[in-house]
Formats: C-alpha cells, structure tokens, sequence
C-alpha cells in the first residue's frame, strides 16, 4: 500500500518522493547513487523527528486517525498465535466492529477484546466504522464472562470514535450494555489489559477499557467527546475542532499526568502507521512484561486495586467562597 501523508507531513513526503525517484534511476541504471539516497534519507529521519517532537494537540487526532495506522487484527495476526474468532452476542446479532476470540500470547492462553475499523469504504461499512451497536458490547461481554469462567487474562485493544448513534442501536439499549460492561469489568475476576492504539472515544472505549493495567500509544487520543463533537457543543461550530482538541486534553502525556493510565508506548519515527514492524515489537514487549507484572497478584487484590483506580477517577480544586453584601 503506498504511504498516505497527513497535511502536516507534506515536507516529509517531498523528501520521500525525491528518495524514490532516485531510486527508481538506480534500479534503472548502472550509476550508484546510493550515497545520495542515504544522505536524502537522514535528511527525512531528522525532519520527520522535528515535525513529530511539536505535534499540536489536533495533528495528533489526525495520526490517531491515520488510515494506515495498526488495527486490532494487525496486533492479532502479528503477535499472538492460534487465534480463534468468537461470535455473536446470543441475543440479537453479530458486531463486526468489535473482534473477540482467543489466542496463544506465547505459551499463555488470552482472550482478546478490540475495535476493528476498515481501511476503506467497503471496510469500514462492513465493520461500521468501527462504532459498534448494543450486541457488540454484549459479546464483548460474554466473552469476558467466558474469560473469567476459565481464568484467562483479557486484553483489550481500544480504537473508536465513540458507540453507535443510530435509531436501532438505541431501540436496542445503548446505554444500558454500555453501562452493564463497566459494572461488570470493574469486579471481574481475571486480569485485564487495556491498551489504546487510536481513538479512545467516550462510553464507546470506556464499554472495553476497565481493567488492571491501561495503556496508550503515543500519538493514540482518549477523550470524553471528539474535538468536532466538543466544537459543537462549546461554539455551535465543528470547525473549531482544533481549538476543542487543546482544552479536551486528549493526549497521551495529559492523561498520564492525570494519572487516568499507566503508561504510554512510544510509536516509531513517524507515528505506528509508519513502521508496523517496530509498532508490533513495542506491543508484544509491553504485553510481555504488563501480563508478568499482573500476574504477581492474586484475582482479589487485582479486582480491589482496579475498583481503588476507579474511585480515585478526577481532580478538582477547593475554592473559597467569597460573600457579597448588596
């Protein structure tokens, strides 16, 4: 698939179109000109350093939302084994934008639980843009209650703009399988990894997101609403997203400082859609060691630990309240 380059990289693909035309000559020709393409590339590496080192709140959405970024079923099919697919909510249907399944994490059987966008048009209608109804939340449920009856570690992969809004999706008690997720998560009784590898959108994340040890990619979001949705409401105006991205403080060095997750995987040069290889060995070494870490304490001080991180949720400031006579 060729490179596709956000608005902000247009300075990074110049350079990556010029390395490229070199090389085509070469291939072409018996003139060595790979010192030149060597010294084009460093010229990239660095520039591509400098213009990620000062991403804006709103250029990181946009990476979060990079097409090419690794989805769930990247991070199954390059890091676990013998994954087998489960499906259907026994209720009502099967949701595709929600994968479930088990799997080998080296020796270790896991459950794993992620949002599944698409890549293109025809992806994304069949996983409906990864925003998954009711019945996707509630496999996602019985596959967690399932995890939990033989005591196999969760480990979920979080990547959406939110739950689906649709007039069939609230017929069918939205709310309610979202809500009946976060209840049940909090007190189950198996370990539970979370990590966010894009978009971490409202109930929609938080449905899949209660658990022991949370993490987040680098240039992943979590937020409460979308910055288009916040625009909205604050300015009746989606075009000030940019401006809602800022005050939403979305990213992942803000939320750490809120102590809201444990820790932040750092991408590739260039974002996690820019090298999927290296994005899959910083992944595989962070599930190694958070399931290791995990796995040092028994089922009830995890299920104590993780209703103590629920609890702790929020900072506020005391301020004084100052009486005015009239």
């Amino acid at each position: 698939m060729k490179k596709h380059f956000l608005e902000f990289e247009k300075p990074i693909a110049e350079l990556n179109n010029k390395i490229e035309e070199l090389r085509e000559v070469q291939a072409d020709s018996s003139v060595d000109i790979s010192l030149e393409i060597n010294q084009l590339q460093e010229k990239a590496d660095i520039l591509t350093k400098e213009i990620y080192s000062k991403l804006s709140s709103w250029q990181i959405v946009q990476v979060a939302r990079h097409l090419q970024r690794p989805r769930t079923l990247d991070y199954i099919h390059n890091i676990f084994s013998n994954f087998v697919e489960l499906h259907g909510d026994r209720h009502f249907a099967d949701d595709k934008s929600i994968i479930c399944g088990m799997a080998k994490f080296g020796t270790q059987s896991v459950v794993i639980i992620g949002h599944q966008k698409g890549r293109d048009t025809k992806e994304n209608l069949e996983r409906n843009f990864g925003m998954p109804r009711p019945e996707g939340y509630r496999k996602a449920l019985r596959i967690m209650q399932l995890a939990e009856k033989f005591q196999l570690p969760i480990i979920t992969f979080v990547d959406t703009n939110g739950a689906y809004p649709g007039i069939g999706a609230e017929e069918r008690n939205q709310s309610e399988a979202i809500g009946r997720n976060l209840y049940e998560m909090a007190k189950l009784k198996t370990p539970i990894i979370v990590t966010v590898i894009g978009e971490g959108g409202s109930g929609g994340a938080l449905a899949i997101a209660v658990g022991d040890q949370i993490n987040m990619l680098e240039y992943a979001i979590y937020s409460v609403i979308s910055p288009e949705g916040g625009a909205s409401i604050l300015w009746k105006d989606a075009s000030k997203a940019s401006t809602a991205a800022e005050i939403l403080g979305i990213t992942s060095t803000k939320l750490k400082s809120l102590n809201l997750i444990d820790a932040i995987i750092t991408e590739p040069r260039g974002g996690a859609h820019s090298n999927h290889s290296e994005m899959m060995t910083k992944m595989k070494r962070t599930l190694r060691d958070n399931l290791k870490k995990i796995q040092e304490f028994s089922i009830e001080d995890l299920v104590e630990r993780r209703l103590e991180r629920i609890m702790s949720y929020g900072k506020y400031e005391e301020g004084t309240e100052e009486l005015i006579d009239e």
